[in-house]
């Protein structure tokens, strides 16, 4: 529903029968009344009230609450009374980003290039379950742009035909957080294909910003030639302050198209900062996939995209972690097709992203992420570089010898390099290079590298001369 004339109360449309809040942190409501209106909300044995100010806008906060799978009921009155049913209490999980968050559960992998044998359709067995838990609900936000409320069914219960539509990923992040903790869980999907991370920022963020004010091109403020914020106001900002356990966050193909690499990292820092500050949360987590191979080199457009192209963008992802309660799934390894930019596989990058969130949000002991390059040691002709989470112990998981490992010396021209697994470590040489100076690892739009862990995560591509990014500067 949209917002009533103000002549009565009203709630924006986050707010429905079915809906998940948020346990254990306050508990934002408000919404639109005649001035000086006193409006009362009713919950979980608790009774606040608040009076609209001159605009006709109204908002209490109601105390925190324990998780709770009993359906209840919200009641809100003033001159007229709206009740809410069946509201579960849990983690709410907010999914955006660009087309593969947007990438619909029913969609099949039919569309496969080549599926592997007995390859299970693990989507398409969800969609068409026949019953499925109540205990995980979902509200799907319809695209749209400008300053007013989402667009929406409002929130809906597992069995809902609307299934269908929501953020595969998002999907099947949640039901396997669900399967391990059985607390109820709410997912708002709210994703556009195409977009950029610009567009999910509002454009005040970017204008306050001492990196980017400088940009300012026209009287009408824009990043790269892209105004900011046109989906936060149309699809986000309309829903703060509801109360959110974290974010997942698969963006990034549109800004590595146009080469933007060199400040991804600090535009990503600057949208998280702003939507920290906005659901007045620091420590909100947010969980990003690390985006998949793809043939950018074969793209018709001017934009001279070389096979490092990439890399490079990779590598500003993997910067972003560098920001506290973060984390990003690596897929290099499941993808079957380099001219397709949309993974089919999205349980198993639902799986590696919600080991991150079961390990710092849930208190699991699991290794969360695949071995990632910590240093690097140069020992005569040979390079030993060391990782973070190894988890218990590093392998080929293929078997065969490490792939996309290159070395270079002082001239800078990298070339094939052995590579092997010593004592957890990996000992690079080239009988080309006498004098080592550099490693370089899945450094190519194609690189699907064999190095895992023994937990199956694969490891970051990295690049050992890799320049510094200081996110607090």
């Amino acid at each position: 529903m949209s917002y009533y004339s103000f002549s009565q109360v009203s709630l924006p449309n986050v707010f429905s029968s079915n809906m998940v809040l948020q346990r254990d942190k306050t508990i934002a409501v408000w919404g639109k009344a005649a001035s000086g209106e006193k409006v009362t909300v009713q919950f979980a044995g608790q009774s606040q009230s608040c009076v609209a100010d001159a605009k006709g806008i109204w908002k209490v906060a109601l105390n925190p609450v324990k998780a709770s799978a009993v359906p209840a009921q919200m009641i809100i009155s003033g001159s007229n009374t709206i009740k809410l049913d069946n509201i579960l209490v849990g983690d709410v999980w907010f999914c955006t980003g660009q087309s593969n968050m947007e990438y619909r559960l029913d969609r099949s992998t039919q569309k496969m290039k080549a599926p592997p044998a007995n390859t299970r359709d693990i989507a398409k067995e969800e969609v068409e379950l026949k019953e499925r838990t109540d205990q995980i609900r979902y509200i799907y936000v319809e695209k749209k742009t400008g300053q007013s409320d989402i667009v929406t069914k409002g929130w809906v219960n597992g069995n809902d035909t609307i299934v269908r539509y929501v953020s595969a990923i998002g999907y099947l992040f949640t039901k396997e957080i669900y399967n391990e903790i059985k607390v109820p869980i709410g997912i708002i999907s709210s994703s556009w294909g195409g977009t950029r991370i610009e567009e999910w920022t509002p454009a005040w963020a970017y204008e306050q910003s001492k990196i980017f004010q400088s940009q300012t091109t026209t009287k009408d403020f824009k990043i790269d030639g892209m105004r900011p914020g046109i989906k936060y106001e149309g699809m986000m900002a309309p829903i703060i302050p509801f109360s959110i356990k974290g974010f997942l966050w698969y963006q990034g193909e549109s800004n590595c198209m146009i080469h933007d690499s060199t400040s991804y990292a600090d535009k990503f820092k600057l949208m998280i900062d702003t939507w920290r500050k906005q659901w007045n949360s620091k420590e909100l987590p947010i969980y990003t996939v690390q985006i998949a191979p793809y043939y950018y080199t074969k793209r018709k457009d001017k934009l001279s995209h070389t096979p490092e192209t990439l890399a490079v963008f990779w590598e500003a992802q993997q910067k972003c972690l560098q920001i506290p309660n973060t984390g990003m799934a690596v897929i290099t390894d499941l993808v079957d097709d380099f001219n397709n930019i949309h993974p089919w596989n999205k349980w198993d990058v639902a799986h590696r992203v919600a080991v991150w969130a079961l390990a710092k949000d849930y208190g699991k002991k699991i290794e969360y992420s695949g071995p990632v390059f910590k240093n690097m040691k140069v020992k005569k002709d040979k390079i030993f570089l060391e990782f973070d989470h190894v988890g218990s112990g590093l392998i080929s998981k293929d078997g065969n010898p490490l792939t996309w490992f290159t070395i270079a010396g002082a001239d800078g021209h990298f070339v094939k390099a052995d590579a092997v697994i010593e004592k957890n470590k990996i000992v690079v040489s080239s009988p080309e290079v006498k004098k080592p100076m550099n490693v370089h690892f899945g450094w190519n739009e194609t690189a699907q590298p064999n190095l895992f862990n023994k937990e199956g995560l694969p490891a970051s591509p990295f690049r050992t001369d890799s320049p510094v990014w200081n996110p607090e500067r």
